[in-house]
């Protein structure tokens, strides 16, 4: 007789992903890559981390590096100013157990160095 594993509780965690730039990845021309504002269910960050990699690579995504910025929870006792439409998203990728990515920012060439140049002439 085989006792099942209690199921541990998920969370939805706040990560923000870049991407490069990769043959088939749906990014516009003229784009040099992206950053993915995304929600994931997991038991902890770690797992949030993996599995939004995991559903990124498959959509032909050239994942560089995920930034995490806590649970709910977390983002709720720092003080994190969280709007109605971010909550039903994180409420969607919690019901569904899925990574949502809520906001795509395309970077193109020349975006950093225009900044830059502002930066300089003050």
């Amino acid at each position: 007789m085989s006792e099942k594993k209690p199921k541990r509780p998920h969370f939805v965690y706040t990560l923000l992903v870049e991407v490069g730039r990769k043959t088939g990845d749906g990014l516009p021309d003229g784009a040099t890559g992206a950053a993915l504002m995304c929600y994931a269910s997991g038991v902890d960050e770690d797992e949030a981390v993996r599995e939004t990699v995991a559903v990124l690579k498959t959509a032909d995504l050239n994942v560089l590096e995920v930034t995490g910025y806590g649970s709910l929870e977390e983002r709720e006792g720092e003080g994190h100013d969280i709007e109605v439409d971010e909550r039903k998203m994180m409420a969607r990728a919690l019901r569904e157990n899925s990574v949502v990515v809520a906001q795509t920012t395309v970077f193109r060439e020349g975006d950093e160095s225009e900044d830059e140049d502002e930066d300089d002439d003050a």
